[in-house]
């Protein structure tokens, strides 16, 4: 069975088209364009592809906008400067804000038995320095650099496997690529649209000169030496950095492309010439000419926010500070907008089902246990006391906005019942209790649970605080352990670790396509069982071998998933994972919606008033599509 990637139909009630499926609008230069290429260019019409993404904004409700203007942002370190290609979201397919996955840079995916994928590109595409992007960018990654041992020593990423099998690749034609599996590979088109994806594409007019097979030997070696790097393949992987934005010299496809303007405490992204996007009105995007990434500390980056530097700020900032940007709206002409946070849960507690130590692994192993520490949290007072209420209590399930979504996935043993958790832990036979109300294990030692966090978050032990006070009425001691996230995560696989405090799944909001990756066992970061992921990681070189009848379950289900052809048989098997996961309470959930502050300046358009802010599915502001952000009034 041939499929089509969500076709015009859908692609036009999203307000996107391309030229094929309607006439192209007469082409209006970018009055700005000196600004970022004063040497000159070649008009627009041979700038975009014969057939540019055509984006209606009038149809999304949205308006058209203006070119022009630099968006200021501040990050934390100067490696963020990658996140210019996390928010511009150019992908070779990609979600909308209503999380369906459509064309982007492609022009259009067949699908047949989830199988064989056919990409089509756009033709007259070009890459950020005006070279052709066609069919052979794709076989430059797959032949000359993934399946290269000197370049790639590992081999193909795992979402290019099926069960170890890479994919037969094929060049059609110049604009036609085809990867074949012998068995559906349901991880391809999602992974491809995630925040940041694996760029299966590489500008091969570009790397060819660091390849010795291609390019001048002699250069090559000076060019090494000139690096000092070891060899080719150093120097060309150093070359090749389509994701963290740092060499200005290497071709692009998105939005905005890194410049030698700036420094590193102040990076100056440019408009691309080339993008490959234009408005209805024949304007070719981004409307904003320059994004410019100023480098502050961290603990400053709220109050740089409240004195107006940023025009657009979300990260570095945390529910804690809203009330100090409120502060400093009217003043510095910006709004502070709420968008609940796309992770499953805030803040969650994981018992660690792999400890070494035989008696907790036990009681962790049994349902009852966790059900009952579920019971004894009361998550309306963590709500009101850490975030005003304006959180939901939660398990760490998934959010309301996810079309997987079922109330019992996240309710589950949640009600805050004293009664229920002290009847499930006398069922245990855990009545035995030291003078000061804390339960005895059956080996008599006290029954006194020692939480580790990775020493990042306030927040996290404000509400573990809150959940030791409640834990201990009924007879449940607690110690908080500050940790760092690596010695954390190595304690956890080794078993020394009896209990974690994390964020929840980062996948809050998932579509049956998307892999339910996190909620199974495949790695050490499964932390219900970090052992149990790193055998199935290691293929049972390391780790411990799974021996828990529902966590088996899941990974049985996810192999399920992977060999699933049809959304409605992914989402079955999506709906059993969540099933185990909410009757099993592997994993303790506090609140879930938990409000990012927004902060945007009142002149800046296009900026969703509601949003949700998340990596994958997302991309932070990807979705929501920031090449249409502009300017309006202009800014000086």
């Amino acid at each position: 069975m041939v499929r089509r990637l969500l076709l015009a139909p859908v692609l036009c009630l999203l307000g996107i088209a391309t030229a094929a499926a309607q006439d192209l609008p007469p082409l209006k230069e970018t009055p700005t364009l000196d600004r970022t290429n004063p040497n000159g260019l070649p008009p627009i019409a041979e700038r975009i592809p014969e057939d540019p993404l055509i984006v209606d904004l009038p149809e999304e409700g949205r308006q058209t906008g203006r070119h022009g203007g630099d968006l200021v942002t501040l990050i934390g370190r100067t490696k963020d400067v990658r996140l210019i290609n996390v928010w511009g979201y150019a992908r070779l397919v990609g979600y909308t804000d209503d999380l369906d996955l459509v064309p982007d840079i492609l022009s259009d995916v067949s699908v047949e038995d989830g199988a064989s994928f056919t990409l089509h590109l756009r033709k007259g595409h070009k890459w950020s320095d005006g070279k052709p992007f066609t069919a052979e960018d794709f076989r430059y990654y797959w032949e000359e650099i993934i399946n290269n041992e000197e370049l790639t020593p590992s081999g193909p990423p795992p979402f290019m496997l099926v069960n170890g099998v890479p994919p037969i690749f094929e060049v059609i034609d110049d604009v036609t690529v085809r990867y074949t599996w012998p068995e559906p590979n349901p991880q391809f088109l999602p992974t491809l649209a995630q925040a940041a994806p694996p760029f299966i594409y590489r500008p091969a007019h570009y790397l060819k000169q660091f390849n010795p097979k291609f390019g001048d030997k002699n250069k090559i070696a000076k060019l090494v030496d000139e690096a000092r790097v070891r060899n080719w393949a150093q120097l060309h992987n150093q070359m090749d950095e389509m994701y963290d934005a740092t060499n200005p010299d290497l071709p692009s496809l998105q939005p905005w492309i890194p410049s030698k303007l700036g420094t590193d405490r102040r990076a100056i992204m440019v408009r691309n010439p080339y993008f490959y996007r234009i408005d209805s009105a024949g304007q070719q995007l981004p409307y904003i000419d320059r994004v410019v990434m100023n480098v502050s500390e961290g603990g400053l980056i709220a109050a740089k926010t409240q004195a107006g530097e940023p025009d657009l700020q979300a990260r570095g900032l945390g529910f804690s500070d809203i009330t100090v940007l409120k502060r400093g709206e009217e003043s510095e002409n910006y709004t502070t907008r709420l968008w609940p946070i796309a992770k499953a849960n805030q803040i969650a507690i994981y018992p660690n089902l792999t400890t070494n130590d035989p008696v907790w692994r036990e009681l962790f192993r049994d349902v009852r246990f966790r059900r009952a520490l579920s019971y004894a949290i009361d998550r309306e007072a963590i709500n009101r006391v850490l975030f005003f209420g304006l959180a939901t209590p939660s398990n760490n399930a998934i959010l309301e906005a996810s079309p997987l979504y079922k109330p019992e996935y996240q309710n589950a043993y949640a009600d805050f019942d004293q009664e229920k958790a002290d009847a499930l832990l006398d069922e245990i036979g855990l009545t035995k209790r030291r003078a000061d109300g804390v339960r005895l294990l059956s080996d008599g030692r006290p029954l006194e649970l020692i939480i580790e966090t990775a020493g990042e978050s306030q927040e996290e032990v404000d509400a573990l605080e809150l959940i030791k006070d409640m834990w201990a009425e009924v007879g449940v001691g607690m110690f908080i352990r500050p940790s760092q996230r690596d010695i954390l995560r190595n304690r956890a696989f080794s078993g020394d670790l009896m209990m974690l405090v994390w964020s929840g799944y980062d996948n809050g909001i998932p579509t049956p396509q998307m892999a339910p990756q996190q909620r199974v066992p495949l790695d050490t970061t499964f932390y219900t069982g970090p052992a149990w992921g790193g055998y199935v990681m290691s293929k049972g070189e390391s780790g411990q071998k799974i021996d828990y009848e529902p966590v088996n379950e899941l990974l049985q289900t996810y192999q399920e998933w992977l060999r699933a052809t049809t959304d409605e048989e992914m989402a079955e098997k999506w709906s059993e994972i969540l099933s185990i996961h909410a009757e099993q309470q592997l994993s303790i959930g506090t609140v879930a919606g938990v409000r990012q502050p927004v902060v945007v300046k009142n002149n800046l358009q296009n900026v969703p008033e509601k949003g949700v802010y998340g990596w994958d599915p997302g991309a932070q502001f990807g979705i929501y599509r920031m090449d249409e952000f502009f300017f309006d009034p202009p800014k000086e």
